[in-house]
């Protein structure tokens, strides 16, 4: 990366600022274009927002309710678009909304199946009324008290910093330099005051650099006012800070292959219990916060409200002592006069020609990535008075694809990189060794992200390029030492490093386990 940047003449065609799935979705857009495209992210790729999702790729049930039909047409297609371009990293998966209530399944059954009408050609199977008894088979840990049957509708899940990565490697096999732990510190100007460039810093190196550009896009999610005071210090805040956390449990709390979708939380919430790499995904809350932290703790009340609503639906109520990792995230929700209820915030994404010059794009969702940075890279291509392009994405595979990968296989989510894995566990048998009983990840997979996928830390490699820390917060922890090993030895780092690195990773770790009470 950092040799295509020294030879890149300048002005780069956009600078992108931010390396989450907006940033990394406008490089690809652009640099697929042709453009010359430097991204520029202050931490690890997903850091932020980008690797806290939910992990669904989804058209969004709740926004049909609030009459965002546009908004849940276009998920729907992009949701589509992602199974056909990721195959490896996306999967279909059934949700099922049990009745509790008579009106309930009449009243689901019908949202649900006009949700299925507006994927159109890109629906991934037709809901329909189950009985108690098929509810009951798909969902056998459901609470049978007063449990009448259930609605089932399909949706897409995936594994967000999975893809994330993937999409950097599609990002730079398009031509673009991406460059994670290089914070822009500042804005430069034109003489007529508006932004031509971005002052950044290699964290390893402490290397000062400019880099000057015929546009500049804010790419950063919940920190995008940050960057829009380094271009103007007067403006007014667009963005409404809300954070959401997940509890991690194991498969026993949710067995099979179904997930469960309660429609309406007492916050007014959509709720999921979700079957992820073998664990049991519970969430999310929506709390406003005051202002976005790059590493967001979750708050007692809102573990308390998740153990509390799971207990509603779950036959065995999970306690703080069933959680296996806790992890908080923060959406970038773009404000709406003075709405004080962030859930009621559109999750449409907004993009804004700064009186400066530099575009910000924010909001939106994971799922309609690719048509956000479609959008962006349209308007910014008009700024810099670039030649027109069309948009190359919706038929662009991903990184990894491969249509083949077994479905079950422990290596699915690398794809047609699995094979390499492989080969190193060939050259090295250790290296196929599972780091932690707990755990299916092995030293292959860390010397491998190591080799090709930009890890530089033990939190990289354990929070994103695995998921260890968001599925088991202390087995994370026990695997660390053998991580900063392995890392130390690609990376061609001391003792000292190591040290480093095992007591801030460990910092991050505290965080992602609840104390017991």
């Amino acid at each position: 990366m950092y040799r295509r940047l020294r030879a890149q003449p300048p002005p780069w065609d956009m600078i992108v600022v931010g390396g989450g799935a907006t940033g990394v979705g406008v490089a690809i857009d652009a640099a697929s274009r042709g453009y010359a495209v430097l991204l520029l992210e202050q931490s690890d790729f997903g850091k932020g927002t980008s690797s806290r999702s939910t992990k669904l790729v989804h058209g969004g049930v709740r926004y049909l309710e609030q009459g965002n039909v546009s908004l849940v047409m276009e998920a729907l297609k992009e949701r589509g678009l992602l199974l056909r371009n990721a195959p490896h990293l996306v999967r279909n998966l059934g949700f099922v909304v049990p009745n509790y209530d008579w009106w309930e399944a009449p009243f689901y059954g019908i949202g649900l199946k006009l949700y299925n009408l507006l994927a159109g050609k890109y629906g991934f199977g037709p809901s329909r009324i189950l009985s108690r008894e098929e509810t009951l088979e798909r969902l056998p840990t459901i609470r049978t008290e007063g449990l009448r049957g259930g609605v089932i509708y399909f949706d897409g899940q995936f594994d967000d910093s999975r893809l994330l990565i993937n999409l950097v490697a599609t990002a730079f096999e398009q031509g673009a330099v991406l460059l994670n732990y290089a914070p822009v510190s500042g804005l430069t100007k034109d003489p007529e005051g508006f932004v031509d460039g971005v002052l950044f810093r290699d964290l390893e190196t402490g290397e000062e650099m400019h880099a000057r550009g015929k546009v500049v896009i804010n790419a950063t999610g919940a920190f995008s006012d940050e960057v829009r005071r380094m271009a103007d210090a007067s403006i007014k805040p667009m963005i409404a800070p809300s954070q959401g956390i997940h509890l991690v449990f194991d498969s026993s709390f949710l067995p099979g292959d179904s997930a469960i979708m309660v429609p309406h939380t007492s916050d007014g919430r959509v709720m999921f219990a979700i079957p992820w790499h073998g664990h049991t995904l519970v969430g999310t809350t929506d709390t406003p916060v005051s202002s976005p932290k790059l590493e967001p703790v979750a708050m007692e009340q809102e573990i308390e409200f998740v153990l509390a609503t799971a207990s509603l639906y779950l036959a065995r109520k999970p306690t703080r002592a069933d959680v296996l990792s806790v992890f908080a995230g923060i959406r970038p929700l773009v404000r709406s006069g003075e709405a004080g209820n962030t859930a009621a915030l559109s999750r449409d994404h907004t993009i804004r020609i700064e009186n400066s010059g530099m575009i910000t794009i924010s909001g939106g969702k994971w799922t309609t990535y690719r048509r956000m940075a479609e959008d962006c890279v349209n308007h910014a291509a008009t700024l810099a008075r670039l030649p027109d392009r069309p948009c190359v994405t919706d038929n662009l595979k991903i990184h990894g694809f491969d249509p083949s990968a077994e479905k079950a296989a422990a290596l699915r989510v690398y794809g047609s990189d699995a094979q390499g894995v492989r080969e190193l566990i060939a050259a090295d048998a250790e290296l196929g060794e599972p780091l932690h009983p707990a755990l299916p990840y092995t030293g292959a997979e860390v010397v491998w992200a190591a080799r090709k996928e930009l890890a530089r830390t033990v939190d990289d490699v354990l929070a994103r390029r695995t998921r260890a820390l968001f599925l088991n917060a202390k087995a994370a922890v026990e695997m660390a030492p053998q991580v900063a090993n392995l890392l130390a030895g690609e990376l061609q780092q001391d003792n000292r490093w190591k040290d480093s690195q095992l007591q801030s990773f460990s910092g991050i770790a505290r965080h992602y386990l609840p104390a017991l009470e």
